[in-house]
């Protein structure tokens, strides 16, 4: 049986030290694969005209763009260096429950998050999100210092 472990990133060190650890446990298990998350924060009731819609939409995909360039590619190119099994997601959604959502579609036995965020979102990532993740999430959550 495969072990699936959801790493949730959110671009910052303590990101980096979730992803430290996930490397950490997954080599102690024989047969592991890793998922690699970013989720960016979108609610769909926001009230918007069909023009600002239509931006939204191209705004929504240079997001997923960029945070697959910038934090997923980098961070499973690494682990699949390290001799990982891996892969990486970005989506749009609610963090706490996109990331539970994606980690239950995706048979995920384990979810490891960073505990806060250096560039002011601390009480949205761990005040809010987490916080929501750790009480609702369908399965172990691991969050890192």
């Amino acid at each position: 049986m495969t072990v699936k472990i959801v790493i949730g990133l959110d671009g910052t060190d303590t990101g980096e030290r979730a992803l430290a650890f996930a490397k950490n446990l997954a080599s102690s298990v024989d047969a592991c694969e890793l998922l690699v998350v970013y989720i960016i924060e979108w609610s769909p009731f926001t009230f918007q005209t069909p023009e600002e819609n239509e931006k939204r939409h191209k705004r929504r995909e240079e997001e997923i763009d960029l945070a697959q360039t910038r934090i997923v590619q980098p961070a499973v190119a690494a682990l699949k260096e390290a001799g990982f099994n891996a892969k990486g997601l970005v989506r749009h959604g609610n963090v706490a429950e996109t990331l539970n959502a994606l980690t239950v579609e995706n048979g995920g036995s384990q979810i490891i998050v960073g505990r806060t965020s250096s560039d002011g979102f601390t009480k949205r990532i761990f005040g809010s999100s987490t916080q929501h993740l750790v009480m609702h999430a369908d399965v172990p959550v691991t969050v890192v210092g």
